[in-house]
Order: structure tokens, then C-alpha cells, then sequence
């Protein structure tokens, strides 16, 4: 391997660039091509720049910020709106889980996408397809 190979290799990857872009979906590398398909998978290399992806691995990660994020939003907002305006229990059940499922189906793929942004910034790889 090449001197030149090994230090383009170990470059530096900005982690706050690369979490935005995986944020918006997209490729921590070129900033282009889609990180995942289908709602989560995420895909085997950028289609635009072909960045290897397949090694990242999510798992609950993405949840975990999910559940964290919208608990912390919606259990204030719950409060608040049971204080000032006393709506029907069933009322406020539909509107809240309405919101929580939205807020959620919303995060999730986006957090997922950070995540994958931040462990490719950091250069952390989970397995390998071929071992």
C-alpha cells in the first residue's frame, strides 16, 4: 500500500458536516447520494460517489435518540396542554399519539442516517459481508 493510499485513507472527516448530511439522508461523503432505501436499510455503498456503507451498522441506536427526543418534547407539551385546557382524556390520548407516531415515523430514518453520518466520520466499521 502506497504512502500516498494510506493517507488519503486516514484524511480527516469533519463529524459535524457528515451529521448534517446523514440528517438530510444522504451520503456523509459526497453529500449526494442516498444513505438508506427502503424507509431503513441502509444501502451496500453511495450510489453517487460509491462509498462503501454496507459495514455501518445502526442497530438501536437510532431508536433509543428517537424515543429520547420525542418523550422529552411531547412529555412537556402533555403537561401543558392538560394544565391550561382540561380537554377529554380520550381527546388528548388521540392527539398526543397522533403526534408521538408522526414526530417518530419523522425522526427515526434521520437519526439513523446520523448515526450511520457519525460512525463513518469516526471511522468506526461493523462487520464485513465478506468474513
Amino acid at each position: 500500500m502506497s504512502e500516498q493510499t494510506l493517507r488519503g485513507d486516514l484524511a480527516e472527516r469533519p463529524i459535524w458536516p457528515a451529521l448534517f448530511t446523514g440528517f438530510r439522508r444522504k451520503c456523509p461523503n459526497c453529500g449526494k447520494g442516498a444513505i438508506l432505501h427502503s424507509y431503513l436499510k441502509v444501502n451496500d455503498a453511495c450510489p453517487e460517489c460509491g462509498e462503501e456503507l454496507y459495514h455501518h451498522r445502526a442497530d438501536d441506536g437510532p431508536a433509543y435518540l428517537t424515543i429520547l427526543i420525542v418523550g422529552h418534547l411531547m412529555a412537556p407539551l402533555l403537561h401543558i396542554a392538560y394544565v391550561q385546557w382540561r380537554p377529554e382524556p380520550l381527546t388528548l390520548f388521540a392527539i398526543f399519539a397522533l403526534g408521538c407516531l408522526a414526530l417518530s415515523l419523522y425522526l427515526l430514518p434521520r437519526l439513523k442516517g446520523a448515526v450511520v453520518a457519525f460512525q463513518w466520520a469516526r471511522r468506526m466499521h461493523g462487520f464485513d459481508k465478506t468474513t
